[in-house]
């Protein structure tokens, strides 16, 4: 087959464009059937034809899901980790149209753990000198900026982590650190900056340490579950009429508890 030959799909059948193929481990994939897979899968290249047509058809599954799901809990501004607590299901999604986006919802058992994230950043603050020209100062002075992450550890068969923003870019905080720093409970910060967008900051902070902490109580609500033992199967009722034993080969009628007339063994 050659390079510029063309490509149809092989899940709509549509043909492709030249820009348009998104390449599979053994077909092609076209753009509008790839956006139905889920915003977190990262492994298309290394998947096979049977494993994309296994994803849509949970794909389409999961529409049901996000139609039944009720949030009674919401966290973050633009990204929003969202709990629907009385299914025990929860998403992330940023998109305010659930149903057009199909966030994918998943059960509070699959559920791992969160992992947060603060990354910080200097800018370097300059003054003029005599000629106009942009110096340090003595020392230097910059102003500092945090970025905030968090990633939510999941088992699912098509992927590991929902990892979103929760800033929405870089929170500048002035030219004191934040000095941020990690305890196994969530973030923990220190500084006192009054300038800029501390409040942001904080705020970040807290929500971060709220989902962190939502998860926890998820993990610990499914493990708290009573398992269900399986059901045993119905016993027969014993034949009232003439069988022949398994054990001394006598054609008899089962008494009144099961058992053979003659060698008394359970039929």
């Amino acid at each position: 087959m050659g390079l510029f030959d063309k490509k149809y799909c092989d899940f709509c059948g549509e043909k492709i464009g030249l820009l348009g193929n998104r390449k599979l481990e053994d077909g092609n994939m076209c753009k509008k059937c790839a956006a139905k897979l889920s915003p977190w899968f990262s492994e298309r290249r290394h998947s096979t034809k049977s494993d994309i047509q296994a994803q849509l058809e949970y794909r389409e599954r999961n529409l049901e899901q996000v139609a039944a799901f009720n949030a009674t809990k919401t966290f973050g501004k633009r990204t929003k980790f969202m709990i629907d607590e009385n299914a025990k299901k929860f998403l992330v999604t940023s998109a305010t149209n659930l149903q057009s986006a199909n966030p994918d919802v998943l059960d509070y058992s699959q559920a791992k753990g969160c992992e947060l994230d603060i990354q910080e950043s200097r800018n370097e603050i300059k003054q003029k000198d005599a000629n106009g020209n942009s110096v340090s100062y003595n020392p230097p002075r910059y102003e500092y900026s945090y970025c905030f992450r968090v990633k939510i550890l999941v088992d699912s068969p098509y992927f590991d982590d929902m990892d979103f923003e929760l800033s929405d870019g870089y929170i500048t905080t002035g030219e004191q650190p934040m000095n941020p720093s990690m305890q196994p409970s969530g973030w923990n910060v220190t500084g006192s900056s009054s300038d800029y967008d501390t409040n942001a900051y904080y705020e970040c902070v807290k929500t971060g340490n709220e989902i962190k902490a939502a998860i926890e109580n998820m993990r610990n609500s499914a493990s708290a579950e009573p398992k269900q033992e399986p059901t045993p199967a119905p016993q027969s009722a014993p034949s009232s009429g003439p069988v022949t034993c398994p054990s001394c080969g006598a054609t008899t009628t089962p008494d009144p508890s099961g058992c053979c007339e003659y060698c008394g063994s359970k039929l």
